[in-house]
């Protein structure tokens, strides 16, 4: 098993309230880093992520979910209008970090046909809709949640590795995943109950 992700969970210079953007940027640099590990770890456990397009859909889906576990934990925890700006600037910052590594695997070549940020930003929109049509009871993802996600990660590998996927994703990579960004959401917003 790999050694806990060290996460920031307090600031050290306590001059005031952060912007979304900074804490924006703390928790999307996690949440890349967790799921990056997440594709490690499927590759050692001998799935096909050969192609870029399948490492960077699987990656867009985990930060995806990710984000939306976010916005479900600090729900209670703040305003509609700085939850909106936190889940936004965690968006955009993202969508920076999605496309900063595409281009880093390319060698800077840019699809001209392709905005690799407005793409991210346009599936993450439509996978808030789509997860805000299941529970997260206790802080935690229901199965069904949990199961949505599997199958939009199921339908972008070969057959061989279709089976095993899910379980691999539902049952080890998430729960670690969404440990260590709880743990980091609970270190900047405390819960009040």
């Amino acid at each position: 098993m790999a050694a806990p992700t060290r996460v920031k969970t307090v600031w050290f210079k306590k001059d005031g309230e952060r912007s979304s953007e900074e804490t924006a940027t703390a928790l999307a640099t996690t949440i890349w880093r967790m799921a990056d590990r997440a594709i490690d770890n499927l590759s050692k456990a001998e799935y096909d992520i050969v192609t870029p397009q399948r490492g960077f859909k699987i990656l867009g889906e985990i930060t995806a979910f990710s984000i939306h576990y976010v916005d479900r934990l600090i729900f209670p925890r703040m305003s509609d209008e700085k939850r909106g700006e936190l889940v936004s600037a965690l968006g955009v910052r993202m969508a920076e970090i999605i496309e900063d590594n595409v281009l880093e695997f390319t060698g800077g070549t840019k699809d001209p046909e392709y905005d690799y940020q407005q793409g991210y930003i346009d599936m993450l929109n439509a996978r808030m809709t789509e997860y805000a049509h299941y529970d997260f009871p206790d802080d935690r993802p229901s199965f069904q949640a949990l199961r949505f996600l599997s199958l939009q990660i199921r339908e972008g590998m070969l057959d061989s590795d279709k089976t095993w996927v899910q379980d691999q994703i539902m049952d080890i990579e998430m729960p670690e995943i969404l440990g260590t960004v709880k743990k980091q959401v609970d270190g900047f917003y405390p819960s009040k109950a």
